[in-house]
């Protein structure tokens, strides 16, 4: 499955996928199997890439056979820094999950696959033995398609020692109470001024000891 060929590795600077296998050859579908497909683009050219095949469909009010089109994005703190160099703060910013890559909610049949796949940056279906594959459920889940935003991963677990790695308490070290991945906040428990004091925090504003 397609989960199965973007082997997703997350950091707080940087998302990465591994390269699918592309395929050229439509396969036929029926009027009311709407699945989510992947595309490769061209690297920079995802949003472009959405945009474009959206105003095609609208064009050709196709939109009952390629319904949405998603590049799942996620926010991360971005250090800023001022003239000379030094780190002044950090920025809430989004970035793409899987650069070089569009998902498509549509109806498989030639006449779609040829729109897709005619897009202007377009490098092919993403899929196994030259056809383009469905998500499952489970993948679409997983990789926060229906909604544009993947679900948080995390390399820590309730009990771990983490560093606060932004903010006022940048350095400090305290223990995983609770991780919300909901609400993508973690809260921990810092040793300070001789008790214990809670703070919670992003995900990504803490890392494991």
């Amino acid at each position: 499955m397609p989960s199965d060929e973007i082997n997703k590795k997350k950091t707080v600077e940087n998302a990465t996928v591994s390269a699918p296998t592309e395929i050229g050859t439509p396969k036929e579908g029926s009027d009311k199997d709407i699945r989510w497909y992947v595309i490769h683009t061209y690297s920079g050219y995802e949003n472009k890439v959405a945009t474009d095949l959206m105003t095609m469909v609208e064009n050709r009010r196709i939109q009952d056979l390629i319904c949405d089109v998603k590049v799942p994005t996620e926010t991360v703190m971005e250090d800023q820094f001022d003239k000379t160099g030094n780190k002044i703060g950090e920025k809430e910013v989004q970035r793409k999950i899987y650069p070089g890559y569009v998902f498509v909610k549509m109806v498989m049949n030639d006449n779609t696959w040829y729109i897709v796949r005619n897009t202007r940056g377009c490098t092919g279906f993403v899929g196994p033995a030259s056809k383009p594959e469905p998500l499952s459920e489970e993948e679409v889940a997983k990789l926060g398609v229906d909604n544009g935003v993947a679900a948080p991963e995390v390399d820590y677990a309730v009990g771990d020692n983490v560093e606060i790695t932004s903010g006022t308490m940048e350095g400090s070290i305290g223990t995983v109470e609770e991780i919300n991945l909901d609400e993508r906040k973690v809260r921990i428990k810092i040793n300070m001024f001789g008790r214990e004091i809670p703070a919670e925090l992003g995900l990504h504003e803490v890392k494991l000891l």
